[in-house]
């Protein structure tokens, strides 16, 4: 058996299309290990709290793997539940939990985030999708600081990582690359995007996949010759080359010439106290070609208007980031990971 072997398939989230089952070998899942374990000092005592399934790449190589090598324990859920997850963090002394930003909300909106004994929690991973700047900001009054990253299940998964010591002066950003990965933002043209500018990106290293199990017209659109992998994301560096993840390219609202990232307009919307969940789409405009249609999930009990929160980014964003529409919906659609899906959103509100 050679390290270059493939150990498993895994299945992509599906969130922009038919999944594609991601060819992992041995060699990929080893080094995303020793990629995590360069940033995260994890213990021989860890106790690991995995509430997402182990056919998201996150749980598997981001929380489960690393904490056995290290000989810790992990207390694998057969789904994230909030109450339980409470109750496990206090009984058991968990002391990592890793997920997506969803599950971290739930947590800190329930009624027991205030009193609650997280005493034992030393690592809090977060990933799958831009962590809104408030949520970060919850976490940190209770003296919780996020490890954030960026990764993909083609890079099994680790490209990007945050350390919780610049969680603070660098919120919002997905990192630096890991220690054994490359990572460089495209601009459009082809050339490298200069710091401040968005460009997609791209990632090399041990731990990126050979390729897509039986799909190999669609592993060369993403896989150069020299194994630089597209991720088909959106980003942004600043000068220190720390890494914002603006948004899929996909996912990209062009009106009237200029680019509308989503995230960025999901972000300022999560600062208002009534917003739970949303998601920003484009929809079709006859004078500007497409513009943005906010989603939003009200918080239990919280009451406003389309009006209020359209005022509320006013000020926060340019005035053609802010969307034309908003609807308050009874959820957003997410898969088995906890990952948002829009093309059910736009399929349901995009006409």
């Amino acid at each position: 058996m050679s390290q270059d072997d493939v150990c498993l398939i895994m299945y992509t989230s599906g969130t922009t299309g038919r999944p594609k089952g991601a060819m992992l070998t041995h060699a990929n899942l080893t080094w995303n290990t020793v990629n995590l374990l360069v940033d995260v000092p994890l213990a021989h005592d860890e106790v690991a709290l995995i509430g997402a399934p182990l056919f998201h790449i996150a749980a598997l190589g981001q929380a489960l793997l690393p904490t056995v090598l290290k000989g810790g324990r992990a207390i694998l859920e057969p789904s994230f539940d909030v109450e339980r997850a409470f109750d496990l963090i206090e009984a058991e002394r968990v002391t990592l939990i890793a997920g997506v930003p969803t599950m971290f909300q739930f947590l800190a909106a329930s009624p027991r985030w205030a009193g609650a004994d997280l005493s034992s929690l030393r690592h809090l991973l977060c990933g799958g999708a831009p962590v809104p700047q408030p949520l970060i900001q919850t976490y940190l009054e209770r003296g919780l600081a996020f490890m954030q990253g960026y990764g993909m299940t083609e890079t099994a998964p680790g490209a990007l990582f945050l350390g919780a010591d610049r969680s603070r002066d660098k919120a919002g950003s997905a990192g630096v690359p890991c220690f054994f990965s490359d990572v460089r933002l495209v601009a459009p043209d082809g050339s490298p995007a200069a710091p401040g500018e968005p460009g997609e990106l791209y990632v090399q290293g041990p731990n990126v996949m050979p390729g897509y199990w039986r799909r190999p017209e669609e592993s060369a659109e993403v896989l150069s010759a020299d194994g630089w992998f597209r991720s088909g994301d959106i980003g942004v560096a600043d000068e220190d080359g720390y890494v914002r993840i603006s948004d899929r390219v996909k996912d990209m609202i062009i009106s009237g010439g200029e680019n509308i990232y989503p995230a960025e307009v999901e972000s300022a919307l999560y600062e208002h106290a009534a917003v739970a969940e949303c998601a920003v789409i484009g929809v079709p405009d006859e004078k500007w070609g497409e513009v943005g249609k906010a989603l939003v999930v009200l918080r239990p009990g919280a009451t406003a208007s389309p009006d209020d929160l359209l005022k509320h980014l006013d000020g926060r964003l340019a005035r053609y980031k802010v969307p034309k529409y908003l609807e308050f919906v009874p959820e957003l659609p997410k898969n088995a990971a906890g990952k948002l899906l829009k093309a059910p959103l736009r399929k349901l509100y995009g006409g």
